[in-house]
């Protein structure tokens, strides 16, 4: 089978269409096929967060994006992945303009200008949002949060909960509290299968309000842990500055959010009916491309695999240089 490494902002997946698979697989087999690729220690050079699996989209899409995680859990929708799916698809067809159709929604996507030299950037629509308690699998006793505290979490950190459509846990907190390890806690024991709050999980999500409309988040990613970055949950991290600190930003105005592997841009939309959605404007890096036997890997063996850098990874790597100097 033909894989094709990539990553958004240092958060990376395999990208798999089904057209490069030698023989069909079970949804089964794809769960583990990502299990076995994606883990850290054992995995495919080094692992990576989870399987991009492209297949045919319905009509009015250029395909369609699966995102299995790390773990073999489905994911809703990856705001990172669907960027880096958004390039593959636009270079196997020759659109720049089209929608990708996941879990709950067909996105728009389109190709934008890159974000520097040999850094291509796709926009990617995040939506739909939901505050409802049932669509976060959220337990607390409220049918939405916003700016509140969750005292089984924290009596000092007030939270917020949005789906879009992934389900995310967002706090404001300072520089101190997002370099810490109190995420990490937080997300593991709201991860674990077992507590009350959110029994199914959730992603969550640290902001530091580095100044109007400026902002870094950290994610502890439900199914992975903590990830370089989250495009869901910055998506709604940037939905969630909006509506707290309405005074830094509003509608239709670009956010710069920092990542620990990088940079996105969001805007903020508002549709007739008032509901909201995300514009993700991010890179969309190709750093190799991979061809190994699917029955080896299944099995965890990637000794006859064939990987070829792109080349692409060292200007990625040149521009975060530049954006940590303030070039």
């Amino acid at each position: 089978m033909q894989l094709l490494k990539v990553h958004g902002s240092e958060n990376d997946f395999f990208i798999l269409d089904e057209e490069n698979l030698e023989q069909t697989i079970t949804d089964q087999e794809l769960r583990e096929l990502a299990r076995k690729l994606c883990d850290r220690k054992n995995g495919l050079h080094g692992g990576a967060d989870g399987v991009l699996y492209v297949t045919r989209g319905h009509e009015g899409t250029n395909g369609r994006m699966r995102v299995i995680n790390a773990d073999g859990s489905e994911a809703s929708m990856c705001g990172n992945g669907i960027r880096t799916v958004a390039r593959y698809l636009s270079e196997k067809t020759g659109r720049d303009d089209f929608k990708i159709q996941t879990m709950y929604a067909d996105l728009e996507v389109k190709r934008t200008e890159p974000f520097a030299a040999g850094v291509p950037a796709f926009a990617a629509e995040i939506s739909p949002v939901s505050f409802a308690a049932p669509d976060l699998g959220m337990h607390i006793g409220k049918e939405q949060l916003l700016n509140d505290y969750i005292p089984e979490l924290s009596t000092t950190i007030k939270f917020s909960a949005v789906a879009v459509p992934n389900p995310h846990l967002i706090a404001f907190v300072d520089h101190e509290t997002i370099s810490g390890d109190k995420l990490g806690e937080i997300g593991r024991y709201l991860n674990d299968g077992q507590n009350p709050l959110f029994p199914d999980g959730v992603n969550v999500s640290f902001i530091e309000i580095l100044g109007p409309n400026k902002l870094f988040v950290r994610t502890f990613e439900r199914g992975v842990g903590y990830t370089n970055a989250c495009g869901t949950g910055m998506s709604a991290s940037s939905l969630i500055y909006f509506l707290v600190h309405g005074e830094q930003t509003g509608l239709e105005q670009t956010i710069q959010v920092i990542n620990p592997g990088g940079m996105v841009k969001t805007i903020i939309h508002q549709k007739p009916d008032q509901s909201y959605w995300i514009s993700l404007i991010g890179n969309a890096t190709e750093t190799a491309t991979v061809e190994l036997p699917v029955t080896e890997a299944l099995a965890g063996d990637f000794t006859h695999v064939v990987w070829t850098d792109t080349g692409e990874q060292t200007a990625y790597k040149q521009f975060v240089t530049a954006l940590k100097e303030g070039k």
